[in-house]
């Protein structure tokens, strides 16, 4: 490949994804360009650091030099003025999925995570279990892992760990990236309803799932969470062999005894127990997933808990940004409500007596709507004080489809909780200062930079 393509262009390069796999193709000696708007960190200074140029907003004279291939982002649209200059040109391109498969998949070792939650965890932890193991695995991670400098790296291990989302893959290719990916085992952590811009309902989304499953040859392996309803009747297939994991009896890697600790959690397999250095029962999940399939790929007991032992965990997951005035900031990547009360309850397992403030950017195109209406007050349970920003992009919904805020509010209030629907991120910074005190925990859900909010916080409550 590198001996024929010289030049890449990105357009979208500020997704995690897109803006890891420029890192990696630079890495190999590829001159990478790529253009987005309104980059934050943590890609922003993740792609500053590595010297790759970014053009603020997109135009067609960022193509004028002609790359060798442009990879365009699947939040890219019609109308756009590089993807319509690279069809009138006719310059060779493809999304990001194609790139992986055709340049760097094939005649690998394919393992790849899905599910609607926590994908990122399970991959990243999975490619330090190999790493750490001396594996040395290709991987691609959907964040910035904390034991790795980047969220793709390409080596000539056969082993190549990813994340697959079952997010369409570009305006051209309206399939599920994880279509693309080859897997000879597949992890499917557990199956919500998500992603209401291109899926109808829950069967949509299955519908994705089975197609997923297809791929699997006769000698691969479906590693499936056994506890999920939903998932269940996708793991009943011929073609392939089926292993099951959770909390359950019926499951072939059970978890029993399990215990949570102030720091730690701990469950046992037939003899061995494992200790994690993270919380929640999801994220036992995610580590029996890690250790039915490290096991499989040949891996021992001890060689996975030595690897568990070190792993540092990603960042914009459960991240501490800092301490100001005696309160802890904390930035989560959460958005759905099923995660955002599983990391509430990881929360209050590490401090249980503390005053917990939650607050919650609406940015996805599902939490921006009023699919989640009712589940969100729930997701909340754990927090003590919840503030919720303005719904992201409101003008582009109407009003029937949208998140309907009062309501929120008056249920959130119903529940107990001191709730605000503020508009940005300067007012909720405002309120929060006026009202949190030393001492307490401020944790701050969005899949997007909210305005900078973890910065303001901690400066403000530093000046006080």
């Amino acid at each position: 490949m590198f001996s024929r393509i010289q030049s890449v262009h990105f357009v979208g390069i500020g997704g995690t994804a897109m803006a890891s796999v420029a890192a990696a193709l630079r890495e190999k000696g590829v001159k990478v360009t790529g253009s987005d708007q309104n980059i934050y960190p943590p890609m922003s200074t993740f792609l500053a650091e590595r010297q790759i140029e970014v053009n603020p907003g997109y135009a067609e004279p960022n193509l004028a030099h002609r790359p060798d291939l442009v990879v365009i982002g699947n939040a890219i649209t019609r109308g756009n003025p590089e993807a319509e200059y690279v069809l009138d040109h006719k310059l060779p391109y493809c999304s990001l999925p194609e790139l992986l498969k055709y340049y760097f998949l094939r005649g690998k070792r394919s393992v790849v995570v899905a599910g609607t939650h926590g994908k990122t965890t399970v991959t990243a932890l999975l490619a330090w279990v190999f790493e750490h193991n001396g594996l040395n695995p290709s991987y691609l991670i959907g964040g910035i892992p904390n034991n790795f400098s980047q969220g793709a790296r390409f080596t000539d291990s056969e082993w190549f760990i990813l994340e697959g989302d079952e997010y369409d893959t570009a305006f051209f290719d309206k399939r599920s990236k994880f279509v693309h990916y080859l897997p000879e085992v597949a992890i499917i952590n557990n199956l919500e309803f998500d992603h209401a811009d291109i899926f109808d309902n829950l069967e949509a989304i299955q519908t994705a799932f089975k197609y997923f499953i297809r791929l699997i040859p006769r000698n691969g392996l479906l590693l499936g969470n056994g506890d999920d309803p939903r998932l269940a009747p996708l793991l009943d297939v011929t073609h392939c062999p089926v292993k099951r994991f959770g909390l359950g009896e019926i499951n072939a890697v059970q978890a029993f005894n399990l215990r949570y600790g102030p720091t730690a959690s701990e469950f046992e397999i037939p003899s061995f127990k494992f200790r994690t250095n993270f919380l929640g029962e999801i994220n036992v999940r995610n580590a029996l997933a890690v250790v039915a399939c490290a096991k499989h790929c040949g891996l021992k007991n001890q060689q996975i808990q030595s690897a568990f032992d070190t792993f540092k965990g990603i960042k914009r997951r459960l991240e501490v940004r800092g301490l100001a005035g005696g309160v802890i900031v904390l930035d989560d990547f959460g958005h759905h409500p099923t995660a955002i009360r599983a990391t509430l309850g990881a929360l209050r397992q590490k401090y249980p007596t503390q005053r917990v403030w939650a607050i919650f950017e609406p940015r996805t195109n599902t939490t921006r709507r009023r699919v989640f209406q009712a589940e969100l007050a729930g997701a909340f349970a754990e927090a003590d004080a919840v503030v919720i920003a303005q719904v992201d992009r409101l003008e582009l919904l109407a009003p029937e489809e949208r998140l309907d805020p009062e309501r929120l509010m008056r249920d959130l209030r119903d529940a107990g909780k001191e709730a605000v629907y503020l508009p940005d991120a300067d007012a909720i910074a405002a309120h929060v200062v006026q009202q949190v005190q030393g001492g307490e925990v401020v944790i701050v859900f969005s899949n997007g930079g909210f305005g900078g909010l973890h910065g303001k916080l901690l400066a403000r409550l530093g000046r006080g």
